[in-house]
């Protein structure tokens, strides 16, 4: 007699991968708007329940589609590393074809969906504060007093949004350097020769 398989906690990892994939291309192609369930479901070959019992709703599950964990065992010697890492990496984010395609309806659903805020927050902001904090000055390691790692990343975050999603910007690396320019020696003060 063989055992079926009942359902529970078990998912198959599998399935997973086909949604997130089958999100992605769907962005791409359609964007937020016409990227619905039932799409994902025909293209990822599942079915609308499997997606379901995974994220409760689209905004979720496109959320964890274009969004990976954040936070790097690379540490930065210093402030100026982990500005131009940060930097780097959020352009990364906001350039990809799919994010670029899903944040217009994300920024939406998050103003209506404070949890679904709150999980993108605890994966994405949260980590990349925390470590920026580790980096700016405190009484120990005086600099520039008033350095604070929320607006230090608001900044970065909401230029890298606007040009990525809004202006649509292609050139990564020149933008990442102009930014960097911009907030390195704005915060450091007179560019080193």
């Amino acid at each position: 007699m063989t055992e079926r398989h009942r359902l529970g906690p078990h998912r198959d990892p599998a399935v997973d991968r086909a949604v997130l994939d089958a999100a992605r291309e769907l962005l791409v192609e359609r964007g937020y708007a016409a990227t619905s369930i039932d799409a994902i479901a025909a293209r990822a070959g599942v079915s609308r329940p499997a997606i379901y019992r995974r994220w409760p709703t689209k905004a979720h599950l496109i959320a964890k589609a274009v969004f990976p964990d954040v936070g790097s065992d690379q540490i930065a010697p210093d402030l100026t590393s982990e500005i131009r890492k940060v930097i780097r990496g959020t352009i990364q984010l906001f350039g990809s074809a799919e994010t670029r395609a899903a944040m217009p309806g994300l920024m939406a659903e998050m103003r209506q969906d404070s949890g679904l805020y709150e999980k993108l927050s605890a994966r994405l902001d949260t980590p990349t504060r925390e470590e920026l904090a580790d980096y700016l000055p405190t009484e120990d390691r005086p600099a520039r007093p008033g350095l604070d790692p929320n607006t230090l990343l608001d900044t970065i975050a909401g230029a890298a949004l606007f040009a990525m999603c809004i202006r649509d910007i292609t050139d990564l690396d020149g933008y990442a350097e102009s930014l960097e320019d911009l907030l390195l020696y704005g915060i450091m003060g007179t560019r080193p020769d």
